[in-house]
């Protein structure tokens, strides 16, 4: 049998005996087996058996440290490990440990899931799912067991960790790192986890409810409400107004969004865009009549509309106009103060071009209630390098750029539910058309590609020959997400923005749940 697909677990739970297994009677761990069963983090192997002596597997024992957490398996759509098919039982709770680094591979294609854990390496999946910091190996004092010698540089520091914790300790003098942990041991560490210090109640507590906003785009308000509903986002922003070319708004409110997202807890900051005119955009910015007009009419949408705030989307706007993009952004502010409605900003990464030399940072984040970094488009169609749309160490360089002049608690960081399908032929140049995680993943299957991960990127990255073409793929999916959220959640942003509701697959959703809950704890 598989572990965690017991048909009989039900009926040995509600069986009148004291215990819910017949051979765990007598047995040091028999009342951590009970507790951990009874909060459903392990399970039995069969009717009333629970093989207290048998080893635990890799899959098993990510799987109950992700139960123990509160992580939820994840039906990703690009497979982590050529040995953990779709079909296998562990598929999901793999796939979730992989995007939280729980685990790591034995191999880049390989993970060896039902090979047996050891003790050792036990030791360092729990200080890894404990958040626990080492010590440097050579730090470690000598004699903590008679066996120490036999214990890898690499798990030391964990082994002694979890002893300093009270978590897990030897047998008769020595700590058998290379023995494999069995069933009952298993559970022993898991109660002990489970009942440290206020550990139980940091998992219990509920999930941190950052700020998740989610852009409409190109889809009908019956369409966008259907997508939002699977989401995570708590934060609407369709894309109803617009700076015209004469200075006048261009209003498509459909109230009706406005009522369903408010009966439902949600929020909505209305998008304010400018069809990226430079022209238009200069002419109101720069006179001071326009930019007041402009600000009240927006103003009055909001409390006509009852809306939460408005999201301000100017793009490719002159340099020149940095300091009257701030003012409009203030006095926006200051309009919008008495209806409690918030400003939030869009940037881009500040990679010293024109692009971005209109956004003054510093004053923005004073100006309004949020900055919202647009950590996409790293590489873009007409690009003459063919890239990632978002890369991992580019999404970083952006926002501690960002966070230099603005505080965490104002900056919202926005990740790409789309990517860039680029094809090549011979010498000439790379084009691209950006593409939805769905079309993404088709082409995947269709095309029987085996993506590798990118560590230094932080993606998955595919390539295939087609007649004269090369096509590649630099893929978004919950595993890279999950990366980059784990970034915002290390520097204290305010939340996370996705561009755009409709783009994802509908995996990505529980790896964005995750990581948002597995980052939030500090197990002190």
């Amino acid at each position: 049998m598989t572990f965690g697909f017991y048909p009989h677990a039900t009926a040995a739970a509600a069986a009148p005996a004291a215990l819910p297994y017949d051979d765990i009677r007598d047995n040091y761990a028999a009342a951590a087996i009970v507790n951990m069963t009874k909060l459903g983090f392990v399970t039995g192997t069969g009717l009333r058996r629970f093989e207290p002596d048998k080893a635990i597997t890799r899959a098993e024992f990510a799987t109950m440290l992700e139960r123990l957490l509160g992580i939820r398996p994840v039906s990703a759509a690009i497979p982590a490990f050529a040995d953990v098919p779709v079909s296998a039982w562990h598929y999901g709770w793999v796939q979730a440990a992989i995007q939280l680094n729980l685990v790591q591979g034995a191999a880049p294609s390989r993970f060896e899931p039902n090979r047996p854990v050891t003790r050792e390496e036990a030791a360092v999946l729990l200080a890894r799912a404990a958040k626990q910091s080492l010590p440097p190996a050579s730090s470690v004092p000598d004699g903590l067991y008679g066996d120490e010698a036999r214990i890898g540089d690499w798990a030391l520091p964990a082994v002694y960790r979890l002893w300093q914790r009270d978590l897990m300790g030897g047998d008769a003098g020595g700590f058998r790192p290379r023995d494999a942990i069995t069933r009952q041991e298993a559970a022993v560490l898991l109660n002990r986890t489970w009942t440290h210090a206020d550990w139980a109640a940091e998992i219990q507590a509920a999930a941190p409810s950052p700020i998740q906003l989610g852009w409409q785009y190109d889809q009908t308000t019956l369409q966008y409400e259907a997508q939002v509903a699977k989401s995570e986002a708590n934060t609407l922003s369709p894309r109803w107004y617009f700076l015209g070319k004469t200075g006048a708004l261009e209003d498509g409110t459909d109230a009706a969004l406005a009522t369903w997202a408010h009966a439902r807890g949600k929020r909505v900051w209305a998008m304010v865009g400018n069809h990226s005119d430079a022209a238009a955009t200069h002419a109101m910015l720069a006179s001071l009549g326009k930019r007041q007009a402009f600000v009240q009419q927006l103003a009055d949408r909001v409390r006509l509309h009852g809306l939460d705030g408005l999201n301000i989307d100017f793009e490719n706007m002159l340099p020149e106009d940095r300091d009257v993009f701030t003012a409009f952004v203030a006095a926006l502010e200051q309009a919008l103060d008495a209806s409690n409605a918030a400003v939030s900003v869009n940037v881009s990464p500040d990679v010293g071009t024109d692009w971005t030399a209109v956004f003054d940072y510093a004053a923005l984040a004073n100006a309004a209630d949020y900055v919202v970094l647009m950590g996409y488009d790293e590489h873009w169609d007409g690009d003459p390098i063919a890239g990632s749309v978002a890369s991992f160490p580019w999404v970083r360089q952006g926002l501690a750029t960002l966070l230099r002049e603005a505080p965490a608690g104002r900056v919202i960081l926005a990740l790409p539910l789309y990517t860039r399908h680029w094809t090549q032929t011979g010498g000439g140049p790379a084009t691209s058309l950006d593409i939805g995680l769905p079309e993404q993943n088709a082409l995947v299957r269709a095309k029987k590609l085996l993506p590798r991960w990118d560590d230094a990127l932080g993606q998955y990255y595919a390539e295939y020959a087609d007649r004269t073409r090369l096509n590649r793929l630099w893929l978004e999916d919950g595993r890279s997400l999950s990366r980059k959220i784990g970034l915002g959640a290390a520097n204290a942003v305010a939340g996370y923005g996705y561009w755009y509701i409709g783009g994802e697959s509908s995996d990505v959703w529980t790896s964005v749940r995750n990581a948002i809950r597995f980052d939030a704890y500090t197990f002190a």
